[in-house]
């Protein structure tokens, strides 16, 4: 796993695909980054249930939907960090950005685009979720690259395709998948560390999440 001076250089040397708005709306997401010990740790937040809300209960980085007050998508991302987990990104090192992803309603047509901004803090934070969080917690960067932690998020409106995920805690509950996996993998990539292609590869041998639960993990 490159150190954070070796993933601040590549993302300063990476130049991010931006998509078009075409009268989309605009959200903004951080992944925010922590020197912990030995290996750098990433902030999750596992969102809280709402009716009529797409991302209900997903795993995610901190953000949302830009208004009319932010200057620009950068500054949603920093303000949804402040107001979900109380993190100050004004005093943070920003890092980069990665390519520009769309949301997609449930007819899976795209209705958002949705930018991810790289943040480095340094020393403990006291995170304090609000109403659209369920719960936050820092996770060790290098472990998001173990193929035991590699499952298969099946969703209710495709149940004859389940999509890859990353078990990052309580099987069932705390997997990545969806929009987060895919900033993952925009960041793996530019980092040098890609995450293997499992949009297209035969799924045979991966782990049971009971694994990762009998291991503590």
């Amino acid at each position: 796993m490159p150190s954070i001076a070796d993933i601040r250089r590549r993302l300063a040397a990476h130049h991010p695909i931006t998509q078009p708005l075409d009268g989309m709306r605009q959200a903004a997401v951080a992944m925010i980054l922590r020197d912990a010990g030995r290996v750098p740790e990433v902030l999750f937040i596992e969102r809280a249930s709402h009716p009529g809300d797409p991302w209900s209960g997903h795993m995610a980085f901190p953000g949302g939907r830009i208004d009319p007050g932010d200057s620009d998508p950068r500054a949603a991302a920093e303000r949804e960090t402040l107001e979900e987990v109380g993190v100050d990104l004004a005093r943070a090192e920003p890092l980069g950005r990665l390519n520009d992803a769309h949301g997609h309603h449930a007819a899976g047509v795209a209705s958002l685009v949705i930018s991810a901004f790289v943040y480095r803090i340094e020393g403990e934070q006291r995170l304090v979720p609000n109403h659209e969080v369920r719960e936050a917690f820092w996770f060790p960067l290098p472990a998001l690259l173990e193929p035991a932690r590699f499952v298969e998020h099946p969703v209710r409106r495709t149940p004859s395709f389940a999509f890859p995920g990353i078990l990052v805690g309580e099987p069932q509950r705390h997997v990545v998948w969806g929009l987060t996996y895919r900033f993952l993998e925009s960041f793996f990539s530019v980092i040098g560390q890609p995450l293997p292609d499992r949009w297209t590869q035969q799924r045979v041998g991966w782990p049971a999440p009971e694994r990762l639960r009998e291991s503590g993990r």
